[in-house]
């Protein structure tokens, strides 16, 4: 793939990941309002507790677009393999942003039923709240439908990463309408739903967190696609015609870019022109494989092959 059509598939799908975040963004600030306003009218924490959920949701928002701003300029002199790092380092700050919410959720939840086991009364919430937060459940899994499918059609994990989030904002609301209806519908004892349930979704929350989380931190720290698909890409490689071994395959991911890193052995006896001609096909034939792919290929003229190499059958 050449620098002209990488960045301009960059720019396309950081405008369409724009698009979803902007949308995410004015959603967020509108329950935040809407539900910190009906929490202090109503007397409900919990819907005081997830408007506050939402401002940090604000948070997360700003910070995805930047990133997914700088991720969308492509290639260039600095930045010679692209931007898409920036991509993953957005997933896993918001996998942290995550993990602090659950956290967070855990800790006021265990707090109020902890106080409720020693007699503290809590407050009846008006039926208003109850509305609100049936509107929060349901807008936030809106949220997450549209924007894991925009995720999964771009291979985009920070949307991805962003549609689950949205998924765990869904979830945070869940807990709050059941202590809200709890608390309005089955009496003043019942009224320690609302943190059960608030600890019950902290647990969720933080097992998204860390799922969202580890694929980033492996590809931060580069390590290898999955051996399967090394294995494939071996395959590949070793069925195009002129390649006579190859050793030293090393692969990785740059966002939704896969880099491969090979060395490959011709004969000794062709052209420069014949020997660019191999690493070309190689080329498209892991375009097709991979997708978006950066190929580095080194050509050694073959005198032989060494125990680490595999020959043009696959074979060690």
């Amino acid at each position: 793939m050449n620098i002209h059509d990488f960045n301009t598939a960059s720019a396309e799908r950081s405008a369409q990941e724009t698009r979803c975040t902007w949308l995410g963004l004015g959603t967020d600030v509108v329950m935040s309002v809407i539900k910190i306003a009906f929490g202090l009218w109503g007397r409900s924490t919990a819907l005081l507790a997830d408007g506050a959920h939402s401002i940090g949701d604000c948070c997360t928002d700003a910070i995805a677009l930047a990133m997914m701003r700088v991720s969308g300029k492509g290639i260039d002199e600095n930045y010679r393999y692209g931007r898409g790092k920036f991509e993953t380092l957005t997933a896993f700050l918001i996998s942290i942003i995550m993990l602090l919410v659950g956290l967070e959720l855990l800790t006021e939840g265990g707090s109020e039923v902890w106080a409720a086991i020693h007699g503290a009364q809590l407050d009846r919430p008006e039926l208003l709240t109850l509305v609100v937060a049936v509107m929060a459940v349901v807008v936030k899994e809106g949220l997450f439908q549209y924007t894991h499918h925009v995720g999964r059609r771009l291979d985009s994990k920070a949307l991805l990463a962003y549609a689950w989030h949205h998924r765990g904002d869904a979830l945070s609301s869940l807990a709050t309408l059941g202590g809200i209806a709890g608390a309005i519908f089955l009496g003043e004892r019942w009224r320690v739903l609302d943190p059960l349930a608030a600890i019950i979704v902290s647990g969720l929350i933080i097992t998204l967190a860390y799922r969202l989380g580890k694929p980033a931190v492996k590809e931060l720290l580069e390590v290898s696609l999955p051996a399967d698909k090394v294995e494939q890409i071996g395959q590949t490689i070793a069925r195009v015609d002129g390649v006579k071994a190859f050793h030293n395959l090393r692969t990785r991911r740059n966002g939704t870019v896969s880099v491969v890193d090979v060395h490959i052995k011709v004969d000794g006896d062709l052209s420069v022109t014949q020997s660019h001609a191999i690493t070309t096909q190689i080329e498209q034939c892991l375009q097709a494989l991979l997708g978006q792919t950066i190929t580095n290929i080194h050509v050694e003229p073959f005198r032989g092959q060494n125990l680490c190499e595999k020959n043009h059958h696959g074979e060690n």
